[in-house]
C-alpha cells in the first residue's frame, strides 16, 4: 500500500478530530516550507524523522542503452537526498525482508 497525501491527512483528521481542509492545508503548507528550504540550499533536519539535503552530482559520461559505444554527457545538477532518522531505521529494519518487498493485496477502496 502506498501511503499518499490524501491519507495522511484522513489519518491526522481521525487522530485530532480537526477538519480535513485544516489538516490538508496544513501538511500542505508544510511541505512548501521545506521545498522552499531545500530550494535555497538549505538543510531540513526533522528528528526522529530524517534529513533531507541538496547534494551536487557531479557531471559524468553515461551511455544509451540503444547504442551502447555511444557517450552521453550528463551534466552536474543537484538532487535532495534523504537520510532516515533513528527511529524510522529502527522501525523498517523490524520489516521481514519478504514482507517489504511484497506487500498484501489491498481490499478496494469502495
Amino acid at each position: 500500500m502506498t501511503l499518499t497525501k490524501r491519507d495522511l491527512v484522513l489519518r491526522i483528521c481521525e487522530d485530532t478530530g480537526l477538519v480535513q481542509q485544516h489538516v490538508l492545508d496544513l501538511v500542505q503548507r508544510t511541505f512548501d516550507h521545506i521545498i522552499k528550504a531545500l530550494a535555497k540550499g538549505e538543510k531540513v533536519e526533522l528528528r526522529n524523522f530524517g534529513i533531507f539535503e541538496v547534494r551536487v552530482r557531479k557531471a559524468r559520461l553515461g551511455r544509451n542503452p540503444a547504442a551502447p559505444d555511444v557517450k552521453v554527457p550528463i551534466p552536474e545538477r543537484c538532487a535532495v537526498k534523504f537520510k532516515a532518522g533513528r527511529e524510522m531505521r529502527l522501525a523498517v529494519r523490524k520489516l521481514a525482508p519478504k514482507a517489504a518487498a511484497n506487500p498484501p493485496p489491498q481490499p478496494p477502496k469502495p
